[in-house]
């Protein structure tokens, strides 16, 4: 990945070997924050035996499809990104952390404590492009840093658009603060190239879809029961990594099952569904509002 794009002079000159434990990339869009944070993986393998890389942006996924989160950790001798291995999801249901913000936390933290089980001395953690102080971007990421307790973050701005962020962390003793301007190679995308991304992530995600039938009623289901065609939902395991995202087809009341339309094959492993708040067009696979899927299915009130 890093060896097709042109590496700015300033990244080549960073000691980023020195580093280690959860290292933090925040910046707004189109800056160049994900480039970075891969090449700062790549460089992190030199030195490193295990290393971690976590893809936080729900929108804008690498990793996996939009809406969620996901952890791989480098195999023995892999320097190129991304590795390969086993990968750990969570779901936040949405495509942006705005309304979202607690999952997105608790998401980034259930992520990076299963890089350190496996054993991962350097992680790093590419965070959404929400920096904007009106939509609670300071909120965010500072609730980041008090969860993560990064040791270091790159912060790549423009010119000073993340300083609200960064002043108080500037102040404190907490983390290390390493400034880098945004790479002029990055190509923008404006809102309907990143709504035509994710249409093309989800239906590369769900190419070899299949209906499956779930038995919802002998399932834990988070917040509650409440369904209605091309609601977009996760199959999760017992400690809530994502097994597998599906789409609600149909729903049978009475045998309180479900038809997802997913690319899992079996429910083995599936601990829960939890429910997310984007509805998905199975002709185009763009993201419809909810008025537009249908009336919802709800059997709240039966569920004991």
């Amino acid at each position: 990945m890093t060896n097709q794009i042109e590496i700015p002079p300033a990244w080549e000159r960073l000691p980023l070997e020195n580093f280690s434990g959860v290292l933090m990339v925040i910046g707004a869009p189109d800056t160049g924050k994900s480039t970075f944070a891969r090449y700062l993986y790549t460089r992190l393998c030199a030195s490193h035996e295990r290393v971690a890389f976590v893809d936080g942006d729900v929108g804008q996924a690498s990793l996996g499809p939009p809406t969620t989160m996901t952890l791989v950790v480098r195999q023995c001798g892999e320097t190129e990104f991304p590795p390969g291995g086993t990968r750990f999801r969570v779901f936040v249901g949405s495509n942006s952390p705005r309304g979202h913000m607690l999952p997105t936390v608790i998401g980034l933290y259930k992520l990076v404590r299963r890089a350190c089980e496996l054993g991962a001395t350097a992680t790093v953690v590419d965070t959404t492009g929400l920096v904007s102080a009106e939509q609670g971007g300071h909120t965010l990421k500072h609730a980041k840093v008090d969860l993560l307790e990064p040791t270091a973050i790159f912060a790549i701005q423009r010119g000073c658009e993340l300083e609200h962020i960064l002043v108080p962390l500037r102040r404190s003793a907490r983390t290390r603060v390493i400034d880098l301007a945004a790479t002029p190679a990055v190509r923008p995308r404006d809102p309907t190239m990143r709504r035509a991304h994710r249409a093309a992530a989800f239906r590369q995600y769900f190419a070899d879809a299949a209906p499956l039938e779930v038995p919802w009623g002998r399932l834990a289901v988070f917040p509650a029961p409440v369904f209605s065609p091309g609601r977009l939902v996760a199959l999760e395991d017992a400690r809530g990594f994502a097994l597998a995202l599906g789409v609600v087809l149909e729903m049978d009341a009475i045998r309180r099952t479900l038809s997802l339309l997913t690319p899992a094959r079996s429910l083995e492993g599936v601990d829960a569904i939890r429910l997310g708040d984007l509805w998905l067009d199975l002709a185009t696979w763009e993201e419809r509002r909810r008025w537009d899927m249908g009336p919802a299915c709800e059997e709240t009130k039966r569920e004991t």
